[in-house]
């Protein structure tokens, strides 16, 4: 017998998603990034995996797993996918449910077919919470947000000798620098490299982020052991509530990435990020592992 799996998006950003409730999974990181790779796999930006959840009170357990076959905490777009999946496979006939992940509790809700709104719990803004070291570095106050500067090797080759950022984490690490042209920010170069810098002890997902209005934006995101994907829905959270605390955006924030557009709210303080988006199903198959 071969994996059951079905393929969605979110935004362009790509999924398998597995039911680990109907059949059992060998989740070893070699198996994700064969079953992950683009030429003799299945193909996806990450491998969402649906589980019995291990408190009566949730519905559901959600993992993640990176392309490199590494599990992370969270992710926005998955999650959006996650609860379109189980809707779709029969698994709840509820709108709203809740979802364990690694990161706490999350409540996606079915707005309609192919839209989810996510629930995707309160930012947090120290250094500690993205695992971040800031000892020595230069800070600077921006509205409620800090901003940390980071010196630039020359081995980069860019005309830029620093890198000024804000920190969030919405259960997973971001950084997210505000670039004055996306087409020709420095994606590949300065988000690799920021993502593997030992300041940041879980590596971290970096944020391109060019204010357009005060309820626009566009963004690009270098994520933690996948490179620039087309969407990254943490990232949008990330990049809305740090633009907000810097006083860039109102509480409410459309911004789009190369995948597609997603609209981010949030009151401010200890309230939830709602972030609300597309999730499509795109094929169902079984992989021959």
């Amino acid at each position: 017998m071969g994996l059951k799996f079905t393929k969605m998006h979110g935004a362009g950003n790509d999924f398998v998603v597995l039911d680990g409730i109907h059949q059992t999974l060998d989740l070893s990181a070699d198996n994700i990034r064969r079953l992950a790779d683009r030429h003799f796999g299945v193909g996806a930006d990450q491998v969402l995996v649906v589980e019995q959840a291990q408190n009566a009170d949730n519905d559901f357990r959600y993992r993640i797993f990176n392309q490199d076959g590494s599990e992370v905490e969270q992710c926005g777009k998955g999650a959006r996918c996650f609860a379109q999946f189980v809707h779709e496979q029969g698994l709840t006939d509820k709108k709203t449910i809740r979802v364990e992940t690694a990161a706490g509790v999350i409540t996606p809700e079915i707005l309609a077919p192919g839209r989810v709104r996510v629930d995707m719990g309160p930012p947090s803004f120290t250094p500690e919470s993205v695992h971040f070291d800031p000892t020595g570095l230069e800070q600077r106050q921006m509205g409620e947000a800090t901003l940390y500067t980071i010196e630039l090797p020359d081995t980069l080759g860019l005309k830029e000798k620093t890198v000024e950022f804000a920190i969030a984490s919405m259960g997973n690490p971001h950084a997210v620098i505000v670039v004055e042209r996306l087409a020709v920010a420095p994606v590949q170069t300065l988000g690799r490299w920021l993502e593997v810098h030992p300041r940041f002890a879980r590596k971290v997902n970096v944020g391109f982020l060019q204010v357009m209005e005060r309820d626009q934006a566009g963004l690009r995101v270098w994520e933690r052991g996948a490179g620039e994907t087309l969407a990254c829905g943490t990232g949008a959270c990330a990049a809305a509530v740090t633009g907000m605390r810097r006083g860039l955006f109102d509480s409410e924030v459309h911004i789009r990435k190369r995948g597609g557009l997603l609209t981010l709210a949030w009151a401010g303080g200890d309230a939830s990020v709602l972030m609300t988006g597309p999730a499509q199903t795109v094929f169902e198959g079984e992989w021959k592992a």
